[in-house]
């Protein structure tokens, strides 16, 4: 029971920063993606990509979920490797950025519309990189948000055990 109510929490996260507008890139998907698996568990990974999977029936398939979809597991089985203190956590969310710009403009690049070539591939990360900043900011402020709320927590576990 325990377990669907969270992954409901995650569901209803995820689907309310993809479905208000926003500008292009500026969700919590990369925040999200990092700390669920880092702090509440692997276990939760599944529901992380399931709620992707059902955001992503009302928005709409791409040629790139899997590319999307990929990122996104990559990035949770690595997020255990930055959990120790907030600098390491920040260090990886920052990393799961450049991770998901990597895997999913290589994605871009391959269906072809920038040219199977060096230059191609060039362009498409170029012409990428104003989506990168709004995936920087929306990620450092998430983050940011999530650790406030991790520190709110301790916090107040500290204060009612004194």
């Amino acid at each position: 029971m325990n377990y669907l109510k969270i992954s409901l929490g995650i569901f209803i996260a995820l689907a309310a920063s993809r479905f208000i507008p926003h500008p292009p890139n500026f969700t919590s998907l990369l925040a999200l993606s990092f700390y669920v698996p880092a702090i509440i568990g692997l276990k939760f990974l599944p529901a992380l990509i399931i709620s992707f999977v059902i955001t992503d029936m009302f928005i709409g398939f791409h040629g790139l979920v899997f590319f999307t979809w990929g990122s996104i597991i990559f990035i949770g089985l690595i997020s255990k490797y930055f959990v120790q203190n907030l600098k390491n956590r920040i260090f990886g969310c920052l990393i799961g950025v450049f991770i998901f710009f990597i895997l999913t403009n290589f994605g871009v690049w391959s269906m072809g519309s920038y040219g199977y070539s060096l230059n191609g591939l060039i362009n498409c990360y170029t012409l990428a990189l104003p989506f990168l900043g709004n995936t920087l900011v929306s990620t450092i402020i998430f983050a940011s948000i999530i650790e406030i709320l991790l520190a709110s927590k301790k916090y107040l576990k500290r204060k009612i055990l004194n």
